[in-house]
Order: C-alpha cells, then sequence, then structure tokens
C-alpha cells in the first residue's frame, strides 16, 4: 500500500500552444517513470477525424455521429497517437490540423469525451497530463500543477523548427498567425478556457533549456514529497 510520502501522483501541465509543456511533460515523466498523456495530441486526433469525415462542425448531430467511430489510443514504445489503430502522429501535427484543432476543442461534445477518457486514463495517478485545462478542469485535485509559459517570438520560432524538422514548408508568418489565433479562441472559448489554475506554478520557459526546465519540474516534484 502507498504511503502519503510515496504514493503516486497526479501532475497537471497546462500553457499556451509551443510553450514547452509538452517537451517538460514528456521528459518529466520519463525522469519519475510516470506514465505520459498528451492530451493536446488526442483533441489533435479528434480534428483529424473530423476532417476525413467532412463533418460540419455547426452540425452536433454530424460531430456527435462522427465521435462514435473514434478510438484514441497511444503506443507504449514511443507514445505515439493512434486513431482507431492508426499512427497519426505525423499527420496530427501538420498545419491542417492546426488550424482547426481550437474550433473543435472548443465544442462542448468533443470536451466532454475527452475530459472523461483523460480521466480514466490518469485516475490512478503515476502520470504526467499536458494541456490547456487539465489543472482547472480534468484534475482540478492534482498533486501538482504547472502552468508554462514563453514569449510568442520564442513559440514562433519552436514550432517553425518542429514543422520545418519534420519536413514540411511552412512561413513564419503562417505559423505566428496560427499561434495567436489558437491563444484567443483557446483563452476565450465558453467551456473550459484556457487559464492559469489559482494554485498551479508558473514556470517562463523563454529562456530556459530543456535539461533546466526538467530540473526545475523535478524541484518542484520533490519539494512536494518533501512537505509530505
Amino acid at each position: 500500500m502507498y504511503s502519503v510520502f510515496n504514493k503516486p501522483l497526479t501532475i497537471a501541465i497546462d500553457g499556451y500552444s509551443a510553450c514547452g509543456k509538452s517537451t517538460l511533460a514528456r521528459a518529466l515523466a520519463k525522469r519519475l517513470g510516470y506514465s505520459y498523456i498528451d492530451t493536446g495530441a488526442m483533441y489533435r486526433a479528434v480534428t483529424l477525424h473530423l476532417q476525413r469525415q467532412n463533418v460540419d462542425l455547426d452540425d452536433e448531430g454530424a460531430v456527435a455521429g462522427a465521435m462514435q467511430s473514434l478510438r484514441i489510443t497511444f503506443r507504449p514504445s514511443d507514445n505515439h497517437v493512434l486513431l482507431n489503430g492508426e499512427d497519426v502522429e505525423s499527420e496530427i501535427r501538420g498545419l491542417a490540423v492546426s488550424k482547426l484543432v481550437s474550433p473543435v476543442a472548443a465544442l462542448s461534445i468533443v470536451r466532454r469525451a475527452m475530459v472523461e477518457q483523460q480521466r480514466q486514463m490518469g485516475k490512478d495517478g503515476g502520470v504526467i497530463l499536458d494541456g490547456r485545462d487539465i489543472g482547472t478542469v480534468v484534475f482540478p485535485d492534482a498533486d501538482l500543477k504547472l502552468f508554462v509559459t514563453a514569449d510568442l517570438d520564442t513559440r514562433v520560432d519552436r514550432r517553425l523548427r518542429e514543422l520545418r524538422g519534420a519536413g514540411r514548408e511552412v512561413q513564419r508568418v503562417d505559423v505566428a498567425a496560427n499561434l495567436e489565433e489558437r491563444d484567443y479562441i483557446d483563452s476565450h472559448r465558453d467551456d473550459s478556457p484556457l487559464r492559469q489554475a489559482d494554485d498551479a506554478i508558473l514556470l517562463d520557459n523563454t529562456d530556459l533549456g530543456l535539461d533546466e526546465l526538467v530540473d526545475r519540474g523535478a524541484a518542484l516534484v520533490a519539494d512536494l514529497r518533501a512537505d509530505r
């Protein structure tokens, strides 16, 4: 039986697009031996699914129908997203999905389905989830909540490197416009808008390297355990 000192923690990491939250979550989970759930990838997979079926986002019935044929899992070996068993990790990272993911994620019917699945995935602890409403909606009682931020120019540069590294020809102006639009939609939607939880710790990742960022996250986990 776990004691309060060694029980598996639930760690929530929220933040804007390309701020480094997924990088932190993935690396910190590896260091702690925890599972990692990329909730943003889940919404991207939903978006791809709706795109493939040419679903009108204004047609709630059509969205609900499409959701019935949707199954999202993560492959344990590399954490790639599987959409109905298909590895769609590369496809969901492109701008075509990026341009539509925030409007899709704003749909209440989509959020309800994803939140329930995320809660089931993380109910036993020993897990790090990153997204936009993890600490405020999915796990409001998470043991540790982090809100990661970085300035827009830094985020644009990071996303540009990511996309070009994947062989996609994109322009900086298009990436910047996409991030600004997503920031606005994510923080102004009616259902579960992106915001920093009152008890979340702010981590500015603008000038931090990966090792520094993960060291800070690990130190916060150690501090939490020391206080128990």
